[in-house]
């Protein structure tokens, strides 16, 4: 494990990541507050960019599930309950994130999830190489070049399933542990409710419901904020991976709301048209003491 891990970014990789905006988004589901209140109204954003600003919303055609699961049971939000805003302005008709208006009942720790469908995207080798230095895919980085396929370019198929935990009013209940069944899943062996700035959160990656051994996850939270140097760095606070359980250890080295993300990159060699498959995956919740 390494803390405070510093990805270097070139000046071309961060033109590329301009140019191709729409493939370097990370998604996350973020409230203003992870501790609400039973029986209320309240608002979850779908920030797809980073965690600090969203630059590109989700329309509801690529939402497969969205589920809240709770101590009274699970609920599927229709449609009708999001709506699209220009929470950044990015421009002067920008539309940036997708909000989710919802219902709290019972207290309790809940699980919101959010899943998309599939889309399909070339990239030249400069841009595909970039991509992967930019999002820290060091293993699929050395595996190119390995394989003497650092200059090809490629196609990737890639989809995003992203979950929060939130806590409402005070009593704990074990929907934080729930399993959505996502084609990727980040599932948390504690309750991040009952820990502190200073203890650690154990996480299972999981692909296809089974653990994943050695992936590389990232962690940051909202006081040690996504920024790049000077020359390119981006920074984030917690770098890790699973063990033979699929288990990694994040140290809660400050309070507020965290993300922990992934990615999952497979090569597809019996896809003709295809040559990689990814799976994104970002875990949200709120550390008391921030």
């Amino acid at each position: 494990m390494k803390i405070g891990r510093r990805v270097l970014l070139t000046t071309a990789a961060l033109t590329v990541a301009i140019v191709a905006t729409a493939r370097a988004h990370t998604m996350f589901l973020k409230l203003d507050s992870f501790f609400l209140e039973p029986h209320s109204t309240n608002v979850v954003a779908l920030f797809n960019g980073d965690f600090d600003e969203s630059e590109n919303h989700i329309t509801r055609d690529r939402m497969l599930d969205v589920s809240i699961v709770g101590p009274d049971g699970v609920a599927h939000p229709r449609a009708e309950a999001w709506r699209d805003t220009a929470m950044f302005h990015w421009h002067a008709d920008s539309v940036d994130t997708a909000l989710l208006t919802f219902e709290t009942g019972s207290t309790g720790t809940y699980t919101i999830g959010v899943s998309t469908a599939a889309r399909v995207i070339p990239l030249d080798a400069t841009a595909f190489y970039e991509y992967l230095v930019h999002e820290g895919l060091v293993d699929e980085i050395a595996q190119r070049e390995a394989a003497g396929k650092a200059d090809d370019d490629a196609v990737e198929r890639y989809s995003k399933h992203v979950k929060a935990i939130i806590q409402v009013g005070d009593d704990r209940s074990g929907e934080w542990a729930e399993e959505l069944g996502y084609p990727v899943e980040l599932i948390p062996l504690q309750n991040p409710y009952d820990l502190v700035v200073g203890d650690d959160l154990q996480v299972r990656f999981l692909r296809a419901g089974e653990p994943v051994e050695n992936a590389l996850l990232y962690a940051n939270y909202e006081f040690n904020p996504h920024s790049h140097d000077e020359s390119g760095a981006h920074n984030e606070a917690v770098e890790v991976r699973t063990n033979e359980d699929g288990v990694a250890t994040i140290p809660l080295v400050g309070g507020g709301r965290w993300y922990i993300r992934t990615i999952h990159m497979v090569e597809t060699p019996s896809e003709p048209d295809l040559d990689y498959e990814s799976n994104w995956a970002t875990l949200t919740f709120q550390v008391r003491g921030g």
